[in-house]
């Protein structure tokens, strides 16, 4: 689907590394998503619908690996 120099990994294998490789086709932040050039959706959560319809996960830090400014 994608046509950038180096192409990008499937969406198929998607985890935040291959997520960097895509190109951003459609940005839609007011509503919080973005179409890649691989066809997957991704979430300001984080997470993502690939075009298979698997949904990746939000990955979320927990609570005690936040850290508060002072």
């Amino acid at each position: 689907m994608c046509s950038h120099q180096s192409s990008c990994p499937s969406a198929g294998r998607f985890d935040r590394s291959d997520r960097s490789d895509a190109h951003i086709v459609s940005a839609h932040p007011e509503q919080g998503w973005s179409l890649l050039c691989d066809g997957a959706i991704v979430f300001d959560d984080t997470g993502a619908l690939l075009p298979d319809g698997q949904v990746v996960g939000p990955h979320r830090v927990p609570a005690e690996q936040l850290t508060i400014a002072a």
